[in-house]
């Protein structure tokens, strides 16, 4: 039969889907440093407030990208470049710039696609600082 004779069939077992996993790293030494400079009391106090604050943070960027909202959504992620980057999280720091350079360059996408990253990232990242505060660094 040729193609397009009959469009009403589909081949589900046809479609691969992807697993979307990527690890997730915390700077040792940026954390390291922080402790030696803050000592254990206040580094675990700075590094507590600063996952609370990604958190909220990030669900904030999701709540502006549904609005539309570029402006802030920039703002929001930009933030989470400066809180994460404080506690030795690169990558998040990393994919956070991503998302800001595809709203500045307008590309709808690419922001869409960045920001599914980030969030993604996002919740690694606060889950491997939570899972560390089970060790010593």
């Amino acid at each position: 039969m040729p193609w397009g004779h009959d469009l009403g069939v589909s081949k589900v077992e046809d479609v691969t889907t992807l697993a979307q996993t990527e690890g997730v790293r915390l700077d040792q030494d940026r954390l390291g440093a922080l402790y030696r400079q803050l000592g254990e009391a206040n580094a675990e106090d700075v590094i507590c407030r600063a996952v609370e604050e990604l958190a909220v943070r990030l669900a904030h960027c999701e709540r502006l990208w549904r609005d539309g909202d570029w402006d802030n959504l920039r703002k929001c992620v930009r933030s989470l470049v400066a809180i994460s980057d404080q506690v030795g999280m690169a990558k998040l720091s990393r994919v956070a710039g991503d998302v800001s350079d595809a709203i500045d360059t307008q590309d709808g996408v690419a922001a869409a696609a960045t920001l599914t990253r980030l969030i993604r990232v996002g919740e690694r990242s606060l889950t491997a600082v939570w899972d560390l505060q089970d060790l010593s660094i």
